[in-house]
């Protein structure tokens, strides 16, 4: 297999290996939501500046001070852990994360290795698709790739690089390469553009219609729109109003009557169901010992390990704590085993 390997300035990048859980922090890893969807997280890079990023990505991000990019045996390892705790035989592991994870160096190693893990039925891939060719797709094809989930918001190429936010962005090239997935290859092509009102309301229908043209959708729906959110430390496009869910879920279901397409899927659409998740070890309020391991994702962030090694934890509020310290936190935030803490000075 190739190794391709995209960096990115102005930030420090860490290999997360053994030293670092795969359990606890939202931006790589592990991550689990109680259901048999396993999130898949090998690195935080993407080389683009998506005006509405909802998590602050690219080269001009604001907040964020280090990039992760996972361990490929380390990160099959813990995989292969939380599959087996859950017990189900109808796994999906979806490769997603806070960058673009087609960007992964050993992106078709990883999808190759999570595809023979016993449990895992489905492996499926997120991406904005910069980083596909002929020859990766057809690569990740062999390895056994599911699905791709393709976000794409505009078919206009003028459009496309200022929603991107650069100028090297070629929607023409992602275009071509989505409809050779959907035509040539055993990869199932679903389509996720990213709903952003008054910037891309006419381009919704034209990638409606262009999905069902290319035959997007054999094995799950062609088309899952995403309805635009401002987040805390997400990127807020001036003078765009957020759409109600109310008024999204109106217009969906108007679009589906005018296109004769389902845009609107229930938990059957993709298999998606409760499966159980590992108890978090750590309880809201309890105070633990730490040892500081590593800088944070974002400005003011640190990482810490405690003793028992089963989690990695953010902790906020520790600008001035020194790496390769030992000190003792106190949880603040457990859910979905996404540890958060404070430092006890």
């Amino acid at each position: 297999m190739k190794t391709r390997e995209l960096g990115i300035s102005g930030r420090k990048i860490v290999w997360v290996d053994e030293n670092i859980p795969l359990m606890g922090h939202i931006a790589f890893g592990v991550v689990d939501r109680g259901t048999n969807i396993i999130q898949v997280r090998p690195t935080t890079i993407c080389h683009l500046n998506c005006i509405y990023c909802s998590v602050d990505a690219g080269p001009y991000s604001r907040h964020r001070v280090t990039e992760y990019i996972v361990k490929l045996d380390w990160l099959v390892e813990w995989v292969k852990a939380l599959v087996k705790y859950k017990g189900v035989d109808d796994i999906e592991a979806l490769i997603d994360g806070v960058g673009d994870p087609a960007t992964y160096p050993r992106i078709v190693d990883l999808v190759s290795e999570l595809k023979n893990i016993n449990g895992v039925r489905v492996v499926a891939l997120q991406t904005r698709g910069y980083v596909l060719d002929h020859e990766l797709v057809e690569e990740l094809a062999e390895a056994g790739l599911d699905r791709i989930n393709l976000s794409i918001d505009t078919l206009n190429p003028v459009k496309a690089r200022f929603l991107q936010g650069v100028e090297w962005f070629d929607a023409s090239r992602v275009i071509e390469v989505a409809e050779y997935i959907a035509r040539e290859t055993s990869i199932d092509l679903h389509i996720a553009p990213v709903w952003v009102p008054g910037l891309n309301d006419e381009d919704i229908e034209e990638i409606i219609v262009w999905a069902k043209k290319i035959g997007a959708g054999k094995r799950w729906p062609a088309l899952g729109i995403q309805k635009y959110l401002v987040h805390k430390y997400g990127r807020k496009p001036r003078g765009v109003k957020p759409m109600s869910w109310n008024e999204f879920w109106r217009k969906l279901r108007e679009l589906e009557k005018k296109y004769n397409v389902k845009l609107i899927h229930d938990k059957s659409a993709f298999n998606f169901h409760e499966a159980p998740s590992p108890p978090p070890p750590y309880k809201i309020g309890e105070s633990v010992k730490v040892r500081v391991v590593e800088n944070g994702w974002l400005r003011g962030e640190k990482l810490g390990v405690p003793p028992r090694r089963d989690r990695v934890i953010t902790i906020v509020d520790a600008e001035e704590i020194p790496l390769n310290t030992s000190i003792r936190v106190r949880i603040i935030d457990n859910k979905n085993n996404i540890f958060i803490a404070k430092p006890l000075l």
